[in-house]
Formats: structure tokens, C-alpha cells, sequence
């Protein structure tokens, strides 16, 4: 029998806007994915490609820790684009060859009244063929459990968002405007004259 989990979070965050705008950060995918996800579960594959390994995940009788591929690309309208390429369950060989994971994502920033916004959509499906300790458990159980499970792998992920991107946007558009100042008040200097 397969089991089908579903969850979505939406987002819409207000920004206090700096000299750089979110824009700009946003198309850094290494920084936002940082920013998204624990670093010290999280390994570069390629410059818009990353490998995320997840906590583990209890589900009724099952502790399983999924290791997601994931893309991350913006478009020219400055939408930022997430989806996952491929999952592994590893250690559960008979879960891996019998589980699929689904992520699509997608966050913009908005200037709505004025006001600049990030707003963005995340949904999460799973499909596992149940292992045989839970072909007796009734599928409203199931489906309960575990789409309560994926909703709190979302939220996790909405937390970071609403904190943790925005203290890293602040800290680098700050960076980035005193490192202009900076190079803007240099001094240019020129060679002595003295003793000519």
C-alpha cells in the first residue's frame, strides 16, 4: 500500500529595507540556502546545487533520515526557485527503494503600500510503500502522523526564514555599504615628490 503525505507553508515577511536591496541577496544561493538551512547538514554539490541532510524523522514505528538534493536558481524577475532532484533514505533499504520526496519552493520580494515584502510557497510530498509493522495501522493514523511530521519540517524551515535570513540579509547589506564607503573615502596616493 502507498502511503501519501502532503504539506505547504506560505510565507509574507515584512523587510525593513537597506541601502542594498534584498534583491541583491537573494540571488547569492550558497548565502540563502546558509541562511535557510543548518550549514553543518548541508554540502555544496555545484554553485546552484546543494546535498541537505535532514534530522531524523519519527514516524510511528520508523526513524528515518532522508538526504535531499536540492536546486536552488533565480529567474530574471528575481523569483528564487527551489526543488528537490533527488532523495535517499540511507541505512533503511527497503524504505529507500520504496519512498519518493517532492519539494517545490518559490520566494520574491514585493513592495506592497510601500512596504518591501518577502513572500513565498513551499510545498512537500512524500509517497512510501509501508513496510509490513504498519499495514495494520489504520491509514487516518498514518496520514495524521505523517502529514503533522512533514508540516513541522516545513515550519523549521519557515522559522530560519523568518530570522535567521533576515539577520544575515542586515549583516551583509551592512557589510557590503561599509565596504563601499570604504573604498569610496580611500585615499589615492601618489608618489612623493620630496627629494626631486
Amino acid at each position: 500500500m502507498i502511503l501519501r503525505l502532503t504539506a505547504s507553508q506560505s510565507v509574507d515577511i515584512p523587510i525593513v529595507e537597506q541601502k542594498i536591496p534584498i534583491e541583491h541577496y537573494l540571488r547569492q544561493p550558497k548565502r540563502l540556502v546558509n541562511a535557510l538551512i543548518d550549514p553543518r547538514r548541508l554540502e555544496e554539490l555545484a554553485q546552484d546545487c546543494f546535498r541537505f541532510k535532514m534530522r531524523p524523522l519519527h514516524f510511528i514505528v520508523l526513524t528515518i533520515q532522508p538526504t535531499v538534493d536540492m536546486r536552488l536558481w533565480s529567474s530574471s524577475k528575481g523569483k528564487i526557485y527551489l526543488k528537490s532532484e533527488r532523495c535517499e533514505i540511507r541505512g533503511v533499504e527497503y524504505i529507500n527503494q520504496r519512498f519518493s520526496l517532492n519539494l517545490v519552493g518559490i520566494l520574491e520580494s514585493l513592495k506592497i503600500k510601500g512596504t518591501t515584502h518577502l513572500k513565498g510557497q513551499a510545498n512537500l510530498e512524500v509517497k512510501v510503500e509501508l513496510p509490513p509493522p504498519l499495514l495494520f495501522t489504520p491509514l487516518p493514523v498514518l496520514e495524521k502522523s505523517g502529514n503533522g511530521l512533514l508540516k513541522s519540517v516545513l515550519m523549521t524551515i519557515k522559522q530560519r526564514l523568518t530570522h535567521q535570513l533576515l539577520v544575515d540579509y542586515y549583516k551583509w547589506a551592512n557589510d557590503e555599504t561599509l565596504g563601499l564607503i570604504k573604498s569610496e573615502n580611500n585615499p589615492i596616493l601618489f608618489p612623493s615628490s620630496q627629494g626631486a
